[in-house]
């Protein structure tokens, strides 16, 4: 016999956040993209109930939080709404955390660069 594990997933939430290394960067801000998704033992019962699951408005909260401080580095925000994200969600057996940033500062039209964290209980 298995088990069920449960994701719940915000993916591609845009966000303009103060997040660069150059000066510039902080003051004009940035364009990214966050995936956050949680993983959890699924429970049956009540399946129509919030109480057996994670709430996604709870999760947006941490993500917004997180992207709207001023700082150098996306390993930093990524570290925040994991950790928020671990210390909020108690039952959640593993986290993924990917941001996105759209425009870094290389001289070409079309480069992404993500930096992902990823939470196993």
């Amino acid at each position: 016999m298995g088990t069920i594990t449960q994701e719940v997933a915000l993916k591609d939430l845009r966000f303009f956040s103060p997040i660069g290394y150059y000066a510039e960067e902080r003051i004009l801000g940035n364009e990214f993209f966050v995936d956050v998704i949680v993983s959890f033992p699924f429970q049956n019962e009540a399946s129509d109930e919030l109480r057996n699951t994670l709430n996604y408005e709870e999760l947006y909260a941490i993500v917004r939080a997180a992207m709207g401080q001023e700082r150098k580095l996306l390993e930093s925000a990524a570290e925040e709404i994991l950790q928020t994200a671990r210390l909020t969600f108690a039952f959640a057996a593993e986290i993924r955390v990917a941001i996105r940033k759209t425009t870094p500062p290389f001289g070409i039209d079309h480069v992404h660069t993500q930096v992902s964290l990823v939470y196993k209980k």
